[in-house]
């Protein structure tokens, strides 16, 4: 078993674009398991506004997973990207839509268009975290009602206790 360099295997990323590449990986890896399994790759294509059908999604994995494990190790997600920079992905393939929508290149789009790249990007994490907000204050809320229920069921007993007496 080798160790897997991604700087000295797909040296035609930058060092910044690969740790990108990774930063965007780690992200969809809800698992944490270093691989994106076939769900996490569902909400990655909706978060990206390009949802798949599930046979879509299949066919997304299968066309990188060397290791025929149906789910993407880091190593195959930058396999997409080194497809996508070459022209070897199909114009209505959703690996050609991954590669679109996760990445810009800062020599065709300019520099007013990464700014404007970062700046959804940013918009889209602060989302993200207004969900996770919207999320723990929905937690929050069904405690708190918990709490009240467990309240009032111990003065139910209590006051029942004084009538069985």
């Amino acid at each position: 078993r080798r160790v897997f360099s991604p700087a000295g295997e797909f040296r035609e990323f930058s060092r910044r674009q690969l740790r990108d590449m990774e930063r965007l990986f780690r992200q969809y890896d809800a698992g944490k398991d270093g691989f994106i399994d076939l769900m996490e790759l569902k909400l990655m294509m909706e978060k990206l506004g390009a949802p798949q059908t599930h046979l879509g999604l299949k066919n997304m994995i299968k066309e990188v997973d060397e290791d025929l494990d149906s789910k993407l190790s880091f190593r195959e997600f930058l396999l997409i990207f080194r497809k996508a920079a070459a022209g070897e992905l199909q114009e209505d393939s959703g690996l050609h839509a991954l590669a679109r929508l996760s990445e810009i290149d800062v020599s065709t789009e300019g520099v007013k268009g990464a700014k404007n790249f970062f700046e959804a990007k940013a918009q889209a994490i602060n989302e993200a975290s207004r969900f996770e907000e919207e999320i723990k204050a929905e937690q929050e809320e069904k405690k708190k009602q918990a709490e009240e229920l467990k309240q009032r069921k111990a003065a139910f007993k209590e006051l029942q206790s004084t009538f069985t007496q």
